[in-house]
């Protein structure tokens, strides 16, 4: 499950969403992310469940991808589907009822409403990863904290901070998976024994995971000094960001998205 991790993982590619700007892509996947919440019914989640297919078929990323980004995240979607039907009183009657547990219609509304503000997060994130490299990541994200340059937070190195983090999950993720495998060829167990001695289990992992951690950020940052990285100050690119007409096309289609998304919460 742990090679399933599909977040800061870049594929390749040469669709319409890979020649996007990076910094619309990102204002793309903010907006698209508030408009999750912003929909309140399944009329409006119908237009959003059209647009996240219609990206990733646009994108040609494999759906194995996406399959592989939501899989980690099963348990976590299952248990807040069953907290929110739980949990959830009604003003009706309830649909079912046995002694301590009582479901309504609307912990069933508003568990499958989670469910797919959960999905459709993922879904969206792992996209903008999977189609933006680190590079145009980092330039997208420091164009668009360049206005907070004036009262003295520094865009560049922010944003090489976030790029630097999504850009090793995978490679820690890669790690973990060798030293669980090491661990158990020399006889550890992961998997019996109650929580708190699984817990305990995790120590021989999370000892080495730690002290690889630190060595290749040891690394990362003898490797930057040595190209003589200095920070944002006076740093050229080989590539400037210039917005082209894909651009607009796919910013108009997120406008009429939102638009469609606030029809149908006032229409409801």
């Amino acid at each position: 499950m742990i090679k399933d991790i599909t977040i800061g993982q870049y594929v390749p590619g040469d669709s319409f969403v890979h020649k996007l700007d990076s910094r619309v892509k990102i204002l793309i996947s903010l907006i698209y992310i508030i408009d999750l919440f912003i929909v309140n019914n399944f009329k409006g989640y119908i237009f959003i469940v059209a647009f996240a297919l219609l990206s990733i078929i646009i994108s040609k990323v494999q759906f194995t991808y996406i399959y592989k980004g939501l899989k980690p995240i099963l348990i976590l979607v299952l248990i807040t589907a069953a907290l929110n039907i739980l949990m959830t009183s009604g003003s009706n009657p309830p649909l079912y009822h046995w002694k301590f547990i009582t479901i309504y219609k609307e912990g069933l509304t508003l568990a499958a409403f989670m469910v797919l503000r959960l999905v459709f997060l993922i879904i969206g994130t792992s996209l903008l990863t999977l189609t933006t490299s680190p590079i145009e990541l980092t330039d997208g994200i420091e164009k668009l904290l360049n206005p907070l340059k004036r009262i003295g937070i520094p865009a560049h190195e922010l944003a090489m901070m976030m790029t630097i983090a999504l850009r090793f999950i995978p490679t820690l993720m890669d790690e973990t998976d060798k030293i669980m495998k090491a661990q158990m060829a020399r006889g550890a167990d992961f998997e019996s024994g109650n929580l708190l001695q699984r817990a305990k289990s995790l120590i021989p992992i999370l000892v080495p995971l730690f002290i690889s951690s630190f060595r290749r950020a040891d690394e990362l940052a003898m490797a930057m000094e040595a190209r003589c990285y200095r920070g944002g100050e006076g740093r050229t690119r080989m590539n400037i960001l210039k917005l082209s007409s894909k651009d607009f096309i796919a910013s108009i289609c997120t406008i009429l998205l939102v638009a469609v998304s606030i029809w149908s919460r006032m229409w409801s």
